[in-house]
């Protein structure tokens, strides 16, 4: 006869596969603290393996709770492909798990998605979570009866949580130095930070509010020149775009050739709002600033509903993966996935895709609100990574070698500088472009273009890659942001906003927080949600208009 095969005590399986988590799947955290210089001493050693302890039972008792027949297996398989996942890119990129990332993750597209794939992620998968999940399914478990298993489950719980103070308690020295002075090793500790980010994500309804927006601007009014022409003002959100890469700013590199020769305006020291375009975008268009985005009780209409509140047309056009709530009430179209010979490719559109047709999509506005102004918006795809290589044509490939893998860790940080200059050069070209086509409207509109990105990035500067830090944190190449300005000869009469007036402030410390208010000033838009002193064009602003 077959010998029968023992059954495993699903507490057994709990232990084990939360002391594989806690081990294996947290790599990149104990790599981190070797870094540090955490384990030069035995005292360091031992902290270690006591971190890694806590971390097991705090798994161990949150697992318990959910073993039970139907529930336990999966459970553990998600965690551990979760984990697989979370470990691959914190060693990749060395990001940090936090809420904000946890956001970013789950606003991912198909095409971001596809710049992620990679053999070295396949192979972190397979090895962190693809076996592990294979041994635990084939495992036999005794879970026996319900009542008996609900018991069992709360004394694991319990123990676990015991276990997780004493811990804390015999290593508290230790413990409280390392976090107090390294902050950054909380985001890193494998799942536990994911899985703190989607709690934290699930509870906002209980924290913020889901009652309808509260309206804002409702006295909103556009200010009209006295027998002049309607504004037309292009808003391009630019994506990860780093402020120093920009040759208009000093850098070494000529990157915008094209703007320079436009005669633009560039602010050198801006600050973003945060540091992924799922935290920046929503707070930059919303006109509270980030302290009190991030602080707020209740969601608000932003600066696209107070534009169109005051009878002007507004025009959201997206070449990436959303507005992130900022366009929810005007006009939209995507172009990321439109058929052009030139400009698509791939399932992905360069840029300039979205100049294609803007006469006809204007045009389809209404017409009494075209009298009083239009306002487009273009969201860029920019400078997204990590496939930085696919971000510009060949034509604008100026700077080689260029790093085409999307770990950029295999690459020289030469041709990786290179990828990421060359999508700026594009970026200059675009720009270039949609002031050329601006030029064309003069006829009928005064006309300016205003570009800000949203985040920065890193480019391997302390062996950091990409974006989305925790802010407090996070290095300055990922918050600093250029913004850029445009204005015709009959928008710098309108405003008095003169290019050598902009000239005299473009050093001054600005933040997204400016940037609300500033496209309110630039619209001569009235209403008193406008503040003066966070509008940076307010110095060169003229009183050449009236209500209308």
């Amino acid at each position: 006869m077959r010998a029968r095969t023992a059954l495993l005590h699903p507490g057994w399986v709990i232990l084990a596969v939360s002391a594989w988590l806690a081990s294996a799947a947290n790599l990149p955290l104990w790599l981190v603290m070797r870094d540090l210089g955490l384990f030069g001493q035995m005292g360091g050693w031992l902290f270690a393996l006591a971190f890694a302890l806590m971390i097991t039972a705090c798994l161990a008792g949150i697992v318990s709770l959910l073993a039970w027949r139907w529930t336990l297996k999966p459970v553990l398989a998600l965690l551990l492909l979760a984990s697989a996942f979370g470990a691959h890119f914190m060693l990749a990129y060395h990001v940090l798990i936090d809420t904000s990332m946890i956001n970013n993750a789950l606003q991912t597209n198909t095409s971001e998605v596809r710049d992620l794939l990679s053999l070295r992620l396949a192979a972190t998968l397979l090895l962190l979570g693809a076996l592990p999940c294979t041994v635990v399914w084939r495992w036999p478990v005794d879970f026996g009866r319900w009542p008996r298993r609900s018991v069992h489950n709360l004394l694991q719980a319990v123990a676990a949580l015991l276990a997780l103070v004493l811990l804390v308690l015999v290593s508290f020295s230790p413990l409280a130095s390392t976090m107090r002075n390294h902050k950054e090793l909380r985001y890193l500790v494998n799942p536990l930070n994911a899985m703190y980010a989607l709690g934290h994500l699930a509870s906002q309804p209980l924290r913020r509010s889901s009652i309808a927006l509260q309206p804002m601007g409702l006295d909103a009014r556009a200010a009209l020149v006295p027998g002049g022409r309607p504004p037309l003002l292009i808003l391009v959100l630019g994506e990860t775009g780093r402020s120093g890469n920009f040759g208009l700013n000093g850098y070494g590199r000529d990157t915008t050739p094209e703007l320079m020769r436009q005669g633009v305006s560039s602010f050198r020291n801006v600050m973003a709002c945060g540091t992924s375009t799922a935290a920046s975008v929503p707070c930059m268009f919303s006109g509270l600033g980030r302290t009190a985005y991030e602080a707020r009780k209740n969601n608000a209409e932003g600066l696209l509903d107070v534009i169109q509140r005051a009878g002007m047309a507004v025009l959201w056009v997206d070449n990436q993966s959303g507005c992130k709530g900022a366009c929810d009430r005007v006009a939209s179209v995507n172009t990321s996935n439109l058929s052009h010979p030139t400009l698509c490719s791939g399932g992905e559109c360069y840029d300039g895709i979205m100049l294609e047709g803007l006469d006809q999509r204007i045009a389809a506005l209404p017409a009494e609100r075209r009298a009083r102004g239009v306002v487009v918006v273009f969201h860029q795809m920019g400078s997204h990574g990590p496939a930085y290589y696919l971000r510009s044509p060949q034509a604008f490939k100026r700077f080689a070698p260029e790093c085409t893998d999307n770990d950029l860790q295999n690459c020289d940080n030469a041709s990786l500088v290179n990828a990421y200059d060359n999508s700026i050069a594009y970026t200059d070209h675009f720009l270039s472009s949609t002031i050329n086509w601006l030029k064309t409207q003069q006829s009928a509109y005064d006309t300016a273009m205003l570009y800000v990105a949203d985040h920065g990035e890193s480019l391997g500067e302390k062996n950091l890659y990409l974006h989305g830090m925790p802010y407090l944190i996070a290095p300055d190449v990922q918050k600093r942001v250029p913004w850029i300005t445009w204005l015709s000869r009959s928008y710098e009469v309108r405003t008095g906003a003169t290019s050598s007036c902009l000239a005299d402030t473009v050093d001054r410390p600005v933040t997204h927080d400016y940037y609300f208010h500033s496209v309110l000033g630039l619209l001569a838009i009235q209403s008193s949600v406008y503040r003066q002193e966070l509008d940076v064009y307010s110095r060169c602003l003229s009183k050449g208009v009236e209500s209308s």
